[in-house]
């Protein structure tokens, strides 16, 4: 083993250095050279699309010079992550290793290349008053996208859009702490898909968005984060950040496709695509669906329950045999999954929520669920 090799696996045993500095990802095995980080090989291709930022090189397979082992020791991802991490708002989405690629370029980008987070104090780009911009919108009815603009105030706390762009009415008000916000570039078929999620009358609406730039899809997302943590600081004036931003726009716990019985259980089942957010478990007839079917509200487990299985006498006329059965206070959910890990995977995320404390607001919408419903 060269010593340069010996000293690499030293670096990486330093506290931080084994995971990747801009995703978390587990064991990085590269490093960038001039920022003194080590990253992961996913996050190793963007560092390379920005050259002017960051070289990279393979802890096992390039050759590494004095130096530049030197550099590694001296700085590291802790070290640096105090230096460009130094001033990331509250707000800003952070990505994992398991978000999409637009998510982590952009990250990547805000802190290495356009040095957003290196002072204290600087006023941020996502901290407009009003931002006003045009989005390609997916139309309800026939798939097509079509430019739109849309309109996100700080001060009415709404996200508006408007089908020309000189209309004096927008075709939808959305009041910000209805929505939820989630990068599906597979679903929506474009590495920048946004979907946006919100309560039309309490009943869960689909908009399904992209920009051909990931800085400005990317900038809306954090954009309309900012304005929901400021809404929610007036809102909540006692709350902590710690305890609001999971109030923020968050990914779905899980989405896929189940079958499903209608309440009297003798209806047959059907293929539905089903999205798990938070308490809310929706289903659509098609991913891309503007308006989902119905949802089931998840509350506690004094009230709620969910087994693997389906009651006795079943009438199963379905392709798939991996049942799950859901009890509310008003009624029983039967659906079907296609495999038992998908069976498992539903089951556990269903009884992580039911074992979790409810919310005061979640109780609101338990009553709202209970009333619509």
């Amino acid at each position: 083993m060269s010593m340069s090799t010996r000293a690499l696996r030293e670096i990486l045993q330093k506290a931080g250095n084994d995971t990747c500095a801009d995703c978390g990802a587990p064991d990085p095995d590269w490093g960038s050279t001039s920022l003194g980080v080590l990253i992961c090989l996913a996050c190793s291709g963007i560092h390379r699309n920005i050259p002017d930022a960051s070289k990279v090189k393979s802890l096992s397979l390039s050759h590494w010079e004095d130096h530049e082992v030197q550099f590694m020791a001296e700085n590291g991802n802790d070290r640096m992550r105090s230096k460009y991490e130094a001033a990331v708002p509250v707000y800003y989405y952070k990505p994992s290793h398991k978000d999409c690629q637009v998510l982590k370029e952009q990250w990547i980008r805000a802190k290495y290349e356009r040095n957003e987070f290196i002072e204290p104090g600087k006023t941020s780009t996502y901290e407009q008053a009003t931002r006003d911009g045009t989005l390609m919108k997916m139309g309800r009815d026939n798939g097509q996208f079509l430019s739109r603009r849309f309109v996100l105030s700080e001060r009415e706390g709404t996200l508006k859009y408007f089908t020309k762009h000189d209309a004096k009415e927008p075709k939808a008000v959305i009041k910000v702490d209805s929505i939820n916000a989630t990068f599906q570039p597979e679903k929506i078929g474009h590495p920048n898909g946004l979907q946006i999620t919100y309560l039309k009358d309490y009943s869960t609406r689909n908009i399904f968005l992209y920009h051909d730039s990931g800085k400005e899809i990317v900038d809306w997302l954090n954009s309309i984060r900012a304005v929901q943590l400021h809404y929610m600081k007036v809102a909540f004036p006692g709350a902590t950040d710690a305890e609001l931003i999971p109030k923020l726009t968050r990914n779905f716990l899980k989405e896929g496709y189940m079958e499903k019985t209608g309440p009297r259980q003798t209806e047959g089942f059907k293929k539905r695509w089903f999205t798990l957010d938070q308490r809310r478990l929706m289903y659509f007839k098609d991913p891309l669906d503007a308006f989902a079917k119905g949802e089931v509200f998840l509350g506690s487990k004094e009230h709620y329950s969910a087994s693997p299985g389906l009651p006795a006498g079943t009438y199963c006329n379905g392709a798939w045999q991996h049942g799950i059965t859901i009890v509310t206070p008003d009624r029983c959910f039967l659906f079907t999954c296609e495999s038992e890990t998908d069976q498992q995977e539903w089951l556990k995320l269903f009884n992580d929520v039911m074992n979790a404390q409810m919310s005061p607001q979640e109780h609101t919408m338990e009553a709202l669920f209970k009333h619509r419903h």
